[in-house]
C-alpha cells in the first residue's frame, strides 16, 4: 500500500530467477511479440486491401486475428517490462483493467469461431441461400454481438471489486488474471456462481455449437462430391486447429487458478509463457497456410519483398 498515492499495489509472485535470467527472458518475448504482431498484421492488411477477401469467412478472420493482437497487447507489453523491472507490481486498478481484457478477449476468440462455424456452415450447407443469409448488416451484427457480449458480461464482477479490500497483496502469476479473487478479504459466492454462468455461457456453449456445426458439416461433405469435401476441408481445418488451441489456453488458465498451490512455479512460468505467446503466434500461421486465398496473397507479397 502506497500511502501518498493513496493506490494499491500488488506483487506478480510467479516469475523465476528473473535477476539472473532477465535480459534472456526480455529479447525472447521481445522477438515473439514482434512476430507475432508482423504476422498478424500482415494478414490483416491482405484481407482489407484486396477486394477478393472482402468476403465474411475472411473477415471473420481478420476480426479474429485483431482480437489476438489486443489480447497480446494486454499482457506483453507489461511483461516485458517486468523482466527488466527491480519489482514486479502493478497497481490493483491496473490490474483489474488487465483481467478484464484478458477475460474479455478471451471470451471474444470463441464467440467469433462460433461466428466463423456458422458462415461455413450456411456456405457448405445450403450454398443458395448464403448470399442471402451472409449479408454485410448479418456480419455486422455477428462482430457486434461478438464483442459486446462478452464486454458486458466480464465487466460486471470487475465494477463489483473496484472498491474490495485486499488482505493478500502477491499474486502467483506473471499478469493478472482470476487469481487476483484470492487476495480479496472477503470473496462472493454470488460472483463465484455468476463466473461459472459466463464459463457456460460465452465458452462452452459456443464450444458445443462449433463441435455440433462441424459435425453437420462434416457428415453433409461427406455425403456429397469430392469439391465439397476438399472445400469443408479447407475451411474448417484452420478454424479447429484455432480452436483447439483457445480451448488448450482457457482450461489450463481455469486449472491453474484451481491449483494454484499445488503446480510447480517453474512448470507454472515457463506454460503461461508458452501459452500467451503460443496462440497469437501460430493463428495466422495456420490462416496464412491453410487458407488458399491468403496463401496466394502472401506468396504473392513475399515474392515483391525478395
Amino acid at each position: 500500500m502506497n500511502a501518498d498515492l493513496n493506490m494499491t499495489y500488488v506483487t506478480l509472485g510467479g516469475h523465476v530467477e528473473i535477476h539472473r535470467y532477465r535480459y534472456l527472458y526480455f529479447v525472447i518475448m521481445l522477438t515473439a511479440y514482434i512476430l507475432l504482431i508482423c504476422f498478424n498484421v500482415s494478414i490483416i492488411c491482405l484481407i482489407v486491401i484486396h477486394k477478393n477477401l472482402h468476403e465474411p469467412m475472411y473477415i471473420f478472420i481478420a476480426a479474429l486475428l485483431l482480437n489476438s493482437l489486443l489480447f497480446s497487447t494486454n499482457i506483453h507489453p507489461k511483461l516485458l517490462v517486468d523482466f527488466l523491472s527491480d519489482k514486479q507490481i502493478v497497481s490493483y486498478q491496473a490490474c483489474l483493467f488487465q483481467v478484464f481484457m484478458f477475460y474479455f478477449l478471451s471470451s471474444s476468440e470463441f464467440l467469433l469461431l462460433s461466428a466463423m462455424a456458422y458462415d461455413r456452415y450456411v456456405s457448405i450447407c445450403k450454398p443458395l441461400q448464403y448470399p442471402a443469409i451472409m449479408t454485410t448488416t448479418t456480419v455486422s451484427l455477428l462482430l457486434c454481438f461478438a464483442w459486446l457480449v462478452p464486454a458486458c458480461y466480464v465487466v460486471v464482477p470487475i465494477a463489483l471489486n473496484i472498491n474490495s479490500k485486499l488482505c493478500s497483496f502477491t499474486l502467483k502469476g506473471i499478469f493478472c488474471n482470476n487469481s487476483l479473487n484470492k487476495l480479496l478479504c472477503v470473496t462472493s459466492n454470488e460472483l463465484s456462481i455468476y463466473g461459472v454462468i459466463v464459463l457456460l455461457n460465452l465458452v462452452l456453449l459456443p464450444m458445443l455449437f462449433i463441435l455440433f456445426t462441424y459435425t453437420k458439416i462434416i457428415i453433409i461433405a461427406f455425403q456429397s462430391c469430392g469439391d465439397i469435401r476438399r472445400k469443408a476441408v479447407q475451411t474448417c481445418l484452420p478454424h479447429l486447429l484455432v480452436l483447439m488451441n483457445y480451448s488448450v489456453l482457457i482450461t489450463y488458465d481455469v486449472v491453474i487458478v484451481k491449483l494454484e498451490s499445488d503446480f510447480p512455479k517453474t512448470a507454472r512460468f515457463v506454460m503461461t509463457l508458452q501459452i500467451i505467446t503460443y496462440n497469437p503466434l501460430c493463428n495466422p500461421i495456420i490462416y496464412g497456410l491453410k487458407m488458399k486465398e491468403i496463401s496466394k496473397h502472401l506468396k504473392r507479397l513475399l515474392r515483391h519483398m525478395k
